[in-house]
């Protein structure tokens, strides 16, 4: 709960643990076995950011957090609480939040869509679980698509740019290497599992601006995005992948902005274990090393798991501020998980952190957070704060309903398919095909005449069609849009403005915002593999 410019995590008889919203960017940590109040928590928090002015993400793994968007309702123990610590006095009043919901698949929120060029090889590889031979062929892929200028915006791109490769692997070794054609059938077989998996629906256009999730509403309130993903769990790695492309992006295109009073943006990664499972050194590097310095550009990062085991130790390090709900201890690792969680709080000495973390209730949690010198405070157990909106889910009629009145929907509902590598290596293949020259009869004993033709009669060529590029300049030049201007695309639009916009203005900027990012002859990539916008 946000009272008095701090945000009221919990309370116990003596105290309230406040935490400092200009630290809230030093990220976090929610523990805690299942059913013992993570979520109750994510929404508080969520709550008080967005209180705050601060945006924020969240992925709903139960459909439960889509309760944020509906006014809460009073029951026996959010009463019992309000009441033993005088919570109205502070501020609480049951509302709903201002929310978009999102989902991979289309199904239960905006469609979120991403380009295969966007995504880059080192994800895209995590997401087919390849081999280490298979994603150097994959990097040897794009490396080529991007030199030749070709768009992989969908999966059927990426097969014909792999078919492509192999067929012309002569051409290529040379420079790149070996291109073993077993290799490359196996990353297709690969991407007919991932269509199966729904790849087809997340791959593609018009492609998410992350921007988009960097907003407020009318009344200064940080926009709550809510990524439904209880069908997304069945697919663990598309759901770590895009979370990490998420952050990969955010910390590539977000500007430094040092020290703030509050968060640009926060961003919550439950189910975080799935994140770390079966990560090689290499890719857990680039991950520390994002942790460690995208709280300079603003945002913060809290990571939801049951235990602070599940979490990497050189990133725990960095989660400054932590609440940690019950963990139960039956096996002899389920122990050694509580006292993991207990070394990583400052020590009470009003009693026995090991000890109490197996006996906290529902709804009660030990919590440490960064005082004012950023210094982690002394662990106390306390009572959550309950949410002010809806505690369960919601149902699909009013989803629904807050889906169809999004200033997102004309943007992202609906998908577009435009010229890319699939069409161009098409027509090159078209172009490339030898027409056998006719048999021209013997006649050099016959005179021979030459018809010649007055200059009316010789016709004329026909104009050559615009490529798609030409023809988005065109309609850019029409409406004063300046394709090759960047900066204009990272200007913050307001949500009311972006719901005035024509259907033609839509189409035209998500075109030439796309050929800006995609369409150059010199593609730079981040520590992902993805592509780096200038």
């Amino acid at each position: 709960m946000f009272t008095e410019n701090t945000i009221l995590i919990g309370s116990n008889e003596n105290k309230d643990v406040l935490l400092l919203p200009k630290l809230a960017n030093r990220h976090g940590l929610i523990a805690g076995a299942t059913g013992t109040g993570k979520t109750i928590t994510l929404k508080a928090m969520a709550e008080a950011f967005s209180d705050m002015g601060v945006p924020v993400f969240l992925a709903d793994m139960k459909g439960d957090i889509s309760g944020l968007s509906k006014i809460g309702v009073d029951n026996e123990k959010i009463s019992e609480r309000i009441e033993k610590y005088d919570l109205k006095s502070k501020g609480f009043n049951f509302k709903s939040y201002p929310v978009e919901f999102w989902d991979l698949f289309g199904e239960k929120g905006l469609p979120i869509r991403v380009t295969i060029s966007q995504m880059g090889p080192t994800l895209l590889s995590k997401i087919l679980n390849l081999t280490e031979a298979q994603e150097g062929i994959l990097n040897i892929v794009f490396k080529i698509a991007d030199s030749e200028s070709l768009l992989l915006i969908d999966i059927k791109d990426l097969k014909s740019m792999i078919n492509h490769v192999t067929e012309n692997k002569d051409k290529y070794e040379s420079e790149y290497g070996s291109i073993p054609t077993r290799s490359a059938n196996n990353i297709l077989r690969s991407l007919l599992t991932l269509e199966d998996q729904g790849g087809n629906n997340f791959f593609g256009e018009p492609a998410l601006e992350l921007n988009d999730f960097i907003q407020c509403d009318d009344e200064n309130k940080g926009i709550i995005n809510i990524l439904d993903a209880v069908k997304l769990s069945l697919a663990p790695d598309l759901y770590a992948t895009f979370l990490l492309w998420m952050l990969s992006e955010l910390y590539e295109t977000l500007p430094e902005v040092g020290d703030m009073d509050k968060p640009k943006f926060v961003f919550f990664f439950d189910e975080a274990h799935l994140l770390f499972d079966g990560m090689n050194p290499v890719f857990q590097k680039k991950i520390e090393q994002i942790v460690r310095l995208i709280r300079s550009k603003g945002v913060g990062l809290y990571f939801i798991s049951q235990s602070p085991a599940d979490i990497p130790d050189e990133i725990l390090a960095q989660l400054g501020n932590r609440i940690q709900h019950a963990l139960r201890a039956y096996t002899p690792k389920e122990q050694k998980a509580v006292k993991v969680a207990a070394q990583s709080f400052r020590p009470n000495p009003n009693f026995d952190t090991t000890e109490v973390i197996s006996n906290l209730g529902i709804g009660q949690a030990l919590v440490s957070v960064l005082d004012e010198e950023g210094i982690p405070g002394i662990v106390e157990k306390v009572d959550i704060i309950p949410p002010q909106s809806y505690t369960g889910a919601i149902d699909d009629s009013y989803r629904q309903e807050l889906i169809n009145i999004s200033v997102y929907k004309d943007k992202y509902l609906e998908a577009f398919d435009r010229e890319s590598a699939y069409e161009c290596l098409l027509q090159k293949v078209e172009q490339s095909e030898v027409v056998q020259p006719q048999q021209v009869p013997d006649n050099s004993q016959q005179e021979q005449t030459i018809d010649f033709k007055e200059p009316e009669d010789i016709p004329q060529e026909e104009p050559k069609k615009k490529s798609i590029f030409e023809q988005v300049q065109d309609i850019a030049g029409s409406m004063d849009l300046d394709p090759t201007n960047t900066s204009s695309r990272t200007k913050k639009t307001s949500r009311k403005n972006q719901a005035g916009k024509s259907d033609i203005e839509k189409i035209a900027t998500n075109a030439t915002n796309t050929i800006v990012r995609e369409a150059s002859r010199q593609i730079v990539r981040g520590l992902f593999g993805q592509m780096k916008l200038f």
